[in-house]
């Protein structure tokens, strides 16, 4: 029986079109082909599963990164009319999270980080369901956030045999050959064979502008008293998240706050649901924040400190202008802004530098000896005791991982310091073919100016529908 698709698209969600790459993959889907798809930023991913977990029998699993972006994805379900939804995670308590399990097969869509389904009791329940689509969102991170930082991410393919093999599907807006090809091998080593829906990272609406200025505080207020709009202002570190919420809060009269890790769960909760609902004006935040949070019309993206990677720059700024309207991403650069990624590098290297350490006190069976472990460490030292490698392989890959960083660095400076088109730079770095002429004034580099978005208000759905209602008013009571 054909399904029409749009039908679907129109009763379960309300919308008369398919965005980017949408249909094409919830076709191979629905063909049971493994499927790898890279869609841009801001094209409802998270659709393709949803959709077709309504169309099949059987449990779908969504392994996701963050908790602020599996309550996002809860949250829109329900608001879909899905009740059979939960997020299994760290932020159950242990009464909750033994309820959700003992039911667990009573669930359709089940959304859990990589941490909490490595456990072994979560495995074992996880492995009964008939599970009939298997999901990694954001799966960049099972390269980006693998051995050196969130090594569960590496145990996918443990947990994908387990559950004998199920239908797959790895969904990201940001993927390099090199990330493709580390994906492939993490999650689809088993299948010969598999579909790849791959589409341009380009989002033509967001306009691209570098300043390398001496003054940065300075020209970041003035940014934001200019533009009039509410916007993400994104930092290196906790500390200055917090500190530039202050500037702002003592210089504006913008409505700020900041957001990053080392907040609970509860106060980050908080304040994305301010900030979706237009509570707030402008959210300092850590890379914590934005990585599938639903606010269509974010008008600007401004990075105060210089990105790590590419890759994390083009995440990040496609937060802004998800509604398809004109918005801009704003890069301040100040000479040796750098230097607090050369700082976490080396503290990756010495993390790393005490493996062999850990190692021979291991081998001497001197437990008792074993120096206080940071949460990484651990992580490394229990994949040894599990024996999934040994020392001298795990070191092999974290200098591997160490040398890549500073490589995606450098790539970062690059773009800054680039004098041809921005755009150009960006959609060559993802090896993307570029046969169409390039837009005008695409970024700072081609005639595009900040003057384009001083002062622009652009209305969001709910304000143009209020606004539409009033007129409609207002005409009635003329006419009568």
């Amino acid at each position: 029986m054909t399904i029409n698709l749009e039908q679907v698209l129109q009763d379960k969600f309300g919308f008369s079109t398919f965005k980017t790459g949408q249909k094409e993959v919830i076709e191979q889907l629905l063909k049971k082909q493994d499927t790898l798809a890279v869609l841009p930023t801001g094209t409802g991913k998270s659709l393709c599963y949803q959709l077709v977990g309504q169309l099949v029998e059987g449990t779908v699993i969504i392994v996701s990164p963050l908790l602020s972006l599996m309550e996002d994805q809860v949250v829109q379900l329900q608001k879909k009319g899905e009740t059979s939804v939960i997020a299994l995670n760290s932020s159950l308590s242990f009464f909750e999270k033994q309820y959700v399990l003992n039911h667990l097969s009573e669930y359709k869509f089940i959304l859990i980080s990589p941490e909490t389904l490595t456990q072994k009791e979560v495995r074992k329940r996880i492995a009964e369901l008939s599970i009939a689509l298997f999901v990694i969102d954001e799966a960049h991170c099972v390269s980006q956030w693998g051995v050196d930082f969130r090594p569960e991410y590496t145990k996918l393919a443990n947990i994908q045999a387990e559950c004998g093999y199920p239908l797959t599907l790895a969904l990201t807006a940001t993927a390099t050959p090199a990330v493709k090809k580390e994906i492939i091998k993490q999650v689809f080593s088993h299948r010969q064979t598999i579909s790849e829906v791959i589409f341009s990272v380009n989002r033509p609406n967001i306009g691209l502008i570098v300043n390398q200025t001496t003054e940065k505080n300075d020209t970041l207020i003035s940014y934001l008293t200019q533009l009039k709009s509410r916007g993400i202002v994104y930092c290196a570190t906790r500390k200055t998240a917090e500190k530039i919420n202050q500037v702002i809060n003592a210089q504006t009269n913008l409505k700020s706050a900041f957001y990053h890790s080392g907040l609970t769960a509860n106060e980050r909760s908080l304040l994305q649901q301010q900030f979706v609902s237009n509570q707030l004006d402008v959210l300092c935040a850590t890379n914590a924040f934005g990585m599938g949070i639903d606010k269509p019309d974010v008008r600007f993206v401004i990075h105060y400190d210089c990105p790590d990677s590419l890759e994390n720059y083009v995440q990040e700024i496609g937060r802004a202008g998800r509604d398809g309207q004109s918005s801009v991403a704003i890069l301040l650069y100040q000479k040796g802004d750098e230097s607090i990624h050369y700082y976490f590098q080396s503290e990756s290297r010495l993390d790393r530098e005490r493996l062999n350490e850990l190692a021979e006190i291991k081998l001497k069976e001197q437990e008792n000896s074993l120096p206080a472990l940071n949460e990484i460490q651990q992580k490394w030292l229990q994949g040894f005791l599990e024996k999934e490698y040994t020392i001298e392989e795990l070191e092999q890959r974290l200098l591997r991982k160490e040398k890549e960083r500073k490589q995606q660095l450098n790539v970062m400076l690059n773009y800054i310091n680039e004098e041809e088109c921005r755009r150009v730079f960006i959609r060559q770095y993802f090896s993307e073919k570029i046969t169409e002429t390039t837009q005008e004034k695409c970024c700072d580099r081609c005639g595009l100016s900040f003057d384009n978005y001083k002062g622009q208000i652009v209305q969001s759905p709910e304000e143009i529908e209020i606004s539409e209602q009033w007129e409609d008013i207002l005409i009635r009571l003329f006419k009568e």
